[in-house]
């Protein structure tokens, strides 16, 4: 990723910060609605799974200038995942949710270049984990 989109990505971030739990909403509702096959791979507390998901955002936004500070976690996490029954082709209905969650969110703050520098950091990561979770044969992600 440019510089110039790191930092893209970690000031358009902080502007979701204060509406996370709604954010965190909209992003389960609409990845349920484009991926319905998902919602059983989710049990738990929907509320504190938002808080999660929002908590690993920031941490990962967080290390964009530094992959190799997050990269362990997240190839880790995408392991797990695996366990949870999540498949390689899930990650791009992940990644439309996010940012039809952030565009929601940001308003007049999502530019094309905002839209831009959020897909590449999802697809960056999400085909880090793609490839520690099922090898780098898997098919990456939208």
């Amino acid at each position: 990723m440019e510089p110039a989109q790191i930092g893209t990505v970690k000031a358009s971030f902080e502007l979701v910060k204060p509406i996370a739990e709604e954010a965190a909403g909209l992003f389960y509702g609409r990845l349920f609605e484009i991926a319905p096959e998902v919602k059983p791979l989710f049990r738990g507390d929907m509320t504190e799974q938002g808080r999660k998901l929002m908590a690993t955002l920031a941490v990962v936004v967080n290390g964009l200038d530094n992959l190799e500070t997050i990269l362990p976690a997240a190839g880790a996490l995408a392991k797990r995942h695996v366990a949870y029954g999540v498949k390689p082709g899930d990650y791009a209905a992940v990644g439309e949710a996010l940012l039809w969650t952030l565009e929601r969110g940001l308003g007049t703050d999502w530019t094309p270049q905002t839209a831009q520098a959020w897909a590449a950091a999802y697809g960056l990561l999400a085909d880090f984990m793609i490839g520690e979770a099922y090898g780098d044969g898997a098919p990456a992600a939208a």
